[in-house]
C-alpha cells in the first residue's frame, strides 16, 4: 500500500488542454515533448504565450495554426541551448586525465575511436571533445582515427555549430594554449575552429526519444540534457545509450544528473564528475551448426531414371502430409492422396486454375501467399489455421508454402503442405491449463508466507521511502539546474538588449547634441509644440526674443505664455498645422521683444511629421529688422 501511494504521488496531474497542445506540435512539426518534465516545459510555453499576448493553451494552439513562424520562436524558447567550452572544467580534467588514456589504451594503434556528443547545442561541447582527444593522440592520429558525432534536435543550433564561429565572450572558457592552437581569428571580435580538426566532427539532427541510437560508441557525452525529461523517458534514453556503447566504453553526464537507479547498466567511475562505465550484458547463446557430408563414389549402384521418377511420384502420392503443387502459371499441377481426401479435390481438378478451387481460399486465403512466395523466392508459413472438415469438428493446420526453383533459379511453381497441428494445439492448451493450475498453487503457497512477508514489506517500504526521497531530491536538483540554465539564457538575452539600448542611447545623445547645435546656430526663434500646444523645444533665439529660458517654458502651454507675441492672432495658424491634413501658414505679426522694442515678426507655422499621429508643430519666428540688419 505504501508503494502504491508513493507511486501515485509521483504521477503529475496532466492538463488536457496542455496535452492537446503538445499533441498538435508533435503531429504538425514532429517534435515530441511529451517526455519532458511538465514543470519546466509549462514555464517555457507560458513565457512564449506571454510574448505572443495569448491567454490559454487552446488559444495558443489556434495562434500556432495561424502564425506558422511562431513555431521557431517556441522551439528556441523550449530548447534551451546553454553550452560553453570546458563547462565544469574539473569534470573535463578528470575525463582527459583518467578516461581518455583508458579508451586509447584499449584500442589498437590503427583502430578508430567513435564519440557521440548528444544534445550538442551550438557545438561547444563537441569541439571541446575534439581538442582534448587531439591533445591525447596528436593532431595527425586524431584526424585519422577519431570521429565525433554531434547531434541535437534544434536545426538553428546545429547551423551555428557547423559554422564553428564564436565570439570572444563564447570562447572565454578555452585555455590560452588551446585557443591559439585550435582557433583562428575571424575579424576583430570572433574566432573560428580550425577546419582540419572541424572535419572530424559530424553534426546532424537526432531526437533522443524517437530516433535510433548511433552504435559502437567508445565515449558518449550527454551533459545537462537528461534533466529536462521525466523519469520514464530518462530510462528509455539510458537504455538506448547502453545499446549504443561498446563493452569497454564510458558515459559522461552533467553535474545535475546521476544514475542512482541504473546501477545494473552503468557503474560510477567518478561520481562527482558524473563519469560512468557501461556494464556489459551477457550475449545470447549461439549454437554451432555442424555440417556433415557423405561421399558417394565408386561402388554405389545407380538407379535408373525411370525408377527414380516412379519412386518420387509414389513418395509424393503416399505422403503422410496433405500436399499439392501449383505451377508458376497458376494451374493446379499435383495433389497427393491425403490432400484429395481432406479437401475433396477430384482428379478432373488437375490442370484447372488454382484460384477457381475452394482450397485456394478455404481454410485460408492461399492466393496472395502464393504470389508473395513466387515474388520473394522465400518460404511462407501460416500457423494454427482453424479448419472444420465436418460440422462440430474443429482442427488446426500449419500451412507451409515453399517456392519450387530449378537449378538456374527460375520459379517453376509452389508446393503447399498442410500439417495437422491439432494435437500440438491441444497439448498447448493443456500446458496452459497446467500453468494456470500451477499459478493457483503458487498463490496458495504465497498466502502461507504473508506473515513473514509483512515484516519484509515494512522494511522494504522504509527503503522505498528513502529511495523516493532521494529521487525527489535528485529531481529537485535537476529542476534547479534547469531553472539556472533558463536564467542564464534570459540573462544573455537581457545583456544583448542592454547592449543594443546602450548603442541606441549613444546615438540619441549624438543626435540631441547635433540638434541642439543646429537650433542654437539659427538666427530665428524656433518653438516645437505638440497637439495640446505644450512646448517641447524652445531655442536660444526664442530666449533672446521673449526673455524666457527654455527650462521655464518647456512642458507649458504656449497659449498661456505672457510674451510680446500676440498668441491669440497666431492660434488659427497653430491649429491648421496640427490637424489632418496639416497646413503650413506664414503670417506677419507686430510684436514686442524682451527689451520693449516693437518688431515686425514673420511667423511660420508648419507640421514636423505630416501624416503621422500625433503631429508636432514647428513655429519659426523671424525679426525682419534684425534679419535686414544682419544682411
Amino acid at each position: 500500500m505504501i508503494e502504491e501511494a508513493s507511486t501515485n504521488a509521483k504521477i503529475e496531474k496532466l492538463d488536457p488542454d496542455f496535452e492537446a497542445l503538445l499533441e498538435y506540435i508533435h503531429r504538425s512539426r514532429g517534435f515530441d515533448f511529451t517526455g519532458y518534465k511538465r514543470s519546466s516545459l509549462i514555464r517555457r510555453v507560458i513565457k512564449r504565450m506571454q510574448m505572443a499576448k495569448v491567454d490559454g493553451y487552446i488559444a495558443y494552439l489556434d495562434y500556432l495554426q495561424v502564425h506558422s513562424d511562431e513555431f521557431r520562436s517556441l522551439f528556441d524558447t523550449i530548447l534551451i541551448n546553454v553550452t560553453s567550452f570546458f563547462r565544469d572544467s574539473q569534470a573535463w580534467d578528470a575525463l582527459a586525465e583518467e578516461i581518455i588514456p583508458r579508451i586509447v589504451g584499449g584500442k589498437r594503434p590503427e583502430e578508430p575511436i567513435r564519440i557521440w556528443s548528444a544534445g550538442c547545442a551550438s557545438g561547444g561541447e563537441a569541439y571541446t571533445l575534439a581538442m582534448i582527444f587531439a591533445e591525447a593522440l596528436g593532431a595527425s592520429s586524431f584526424r585519422d582515427r577519431v570521429k565525433i558525432y554531434a547531434t541535437d534536435v534544434d536545426e538553428n543550433a546545429l547551423a551555428t555549430a557547423r559554422a564553428a564561429q564564436y565570439s570572444i565572450k563564447e570562447i572565454q572558457g578555452v585555455p590560452a594554449p588551446l585557443l591559439s592552437k585550435y582557433f583562428e581569428p575571424n575579424g576583430p571580435n570572433s574566432y573560428v575552429f580550425q577546419k582540419d580538426f572541424r572535419r572530424c566532427v559530424i553534426f546532424g539532427r537526432h531526437d533522443l526519444i524517437q530516433d535510433a541510437p548511433i552504435s559502437r560508441i567508445d565515449l558518449l557525452s550527454c551533459r545537462n540534457v537528461l534533466m529536462y525529461f521525466n523519469t520514464e523517458t530518462q530510462a528509455r534514453i539510458l537504455d538506448r545509450f547502453h545499446y549504443a556503447l561498446t563493452d569497454r566504453s564510458f558515459l559522461f553526464l552533467g553535474k545535475a544528473e546521476t544514475l542512482m537507479t541504473y546501477t545494473q547498466t552503468f557503474i560510477p567511475i567518478d561520481l562527482k564528475c558524473r563519469i560512468f562505465a557501461r556494464v556489459p550484458k551477457p550475449g545470447p547463446t549461439r549454437d554451432r551448426i555442424l555440417e556433415r557430408g557423405r561421399n558417394l563414389n565408386d561402388g554405389v549402384a545407380t538407379i535408373p531414371i525411370v525408377s527414380q521418377v516412379k519412386l518420387r511420384e509414389l513418395t509424393f502420392e503416399s505422403g503422410a502430409v496433405a500436399q499439392l503443387v501449383v505451377e508458376s502459371g497458376g494451374l493446379l499441377a499435383l495433389v497427393n492422396e491425403k490432400a484429395r481426401g481432406m479437401f475433396g479435390i477430384k482428379p478432373e481438378d488437375l490442370g484447372r486454375p488454382f484460384q477457381d478451387l475452394q482450397i485456394s481460399y478455404r481454410p485460408a486465403d492461399l492466393r496472395s501467399r502464393i504470389d508473395q512466395v513466387h515474388l520473394e523466392r522465400k518460404p511462407s508459413k501460416l500457423s494454427e489455421i482453424e479448419w472444420s472438415p465436418r460440422p462440430g469438428e474443429t482442427s488446426y493446420l500449419d500451412i507451409h508454402i515453399v517456392p519450387l526453383l530449378d537449378p538456374g533459379g527460375v520459379s517453376l511453381g509452389s508446393s503447399i503442405s498442410f500439417i495437422d497441428a491439432t494435437v500440438s494445439r491441444r497439448l498447448q492448451q493443456e500446458l496452459e491449463k497446467s500453468h494456470r493450475d500451477l499459478e493457483t498453487a503458487y498463490e496458495e503457497l504465497q498466502s502461507t508466507n504473508e506473515e513473514l512477508e509483512t515484516m519484509n514489506e515494512e522494511l522494504q517500504s522504509t527503503v522505498e521511502e528513502l529511495e523516493t526521497t532521494n529521487e525527489e531530491l535528485q529531481s529537485t536538483n535537476e529542476e534547479l539546474e534547469t531553472m539556472n540554465e533558463e536564467l542564464q539564457s534570459t540573462n544573455e538575452e537581457i545583456e544583448t538588449v542592454n547592449e543594443e539600448l546602450g548603442i541606441r542611447g549613444e546615438e540619441r545623445d549624438r543626435l540631441n547634441s547635433y540638434l541642439h547645435s543646429i537650433l542654437a546656430s539659427l538666427r530665428s526663434g524656433v518653438i516645437l509644440i505638440n497637439t495640446d500646444f505644450l512646448i517641447q523645444v524652445w531655442n536660444e533665439r526664442s530666449e533672446d526674443l521673449w526673455g524666457l529660458k527654455s527650462e521655464d517654458v518647456k512642458g507649458k502651454s504656449l497659449l498661456n505664455l505672457k510674451i510680446g507675441l500676440p498668441i491669440e492672432q497666431l492660434k488659427p495658424a497653430l491649429q491648421n498645422c496640427l490637424v489632418t491634413p496639416p497646413q503650413t501658414t506664414r503670417i506677419p505679426l507686430t510684436a514686442v521683444d524682451r527689451t520693449g522694442r516693437s518688431i515686425l515678426c514673420q511667423v511660420t507655422c508648419s507640421p514636423i511629421n505630416p501624416g503621422q499621429t500625433p503631429t508636432t508643430g514647428m513655429i519659426v519666428m523671424v525679426d525682419e529688422a534684425s534679419q535686414a540688419a544682419s544682411s
